[in-house]
């Protein structure tokens, strides 16, 4: 993983041992945000992993109704 995706990583878990005990796991979606997040991070890198992961923190919200919805697989290059 490069230097970026750790950085990410540390951000998201540092969220998830700090501000995530005091705001209590709110999340529309399984799994959580922030275990999206990383997951995302892990199978598509810094960049496409960010890029995944706040289209879904920007879809949970009071308007969408939630539920499974898992990090879509990385695809590979045809050719």
């Amino acid at each position: 993983m490069s230097a970026a995706g750790t950085a990410l990583k540390g951000a998201v878990l540092a969220y998830q041992w700090t501000l995530r005990p005091v705001l209590g796991c709110n999340c529309r979606f399984y799994p959580s945000c922030s275990d999206y997040a990383l997951e995302a991070l892990g199978t598509h890198g810094a960049l496409r992993g960010a890029w995944i992961a706040t289209g879904r923190i920007l879809r949970c919200n009071p308007w969408h109704p939630g539920g499974y919805d898992p990090v879509p697989p990385q695809t590979l290059p045809k050719g």
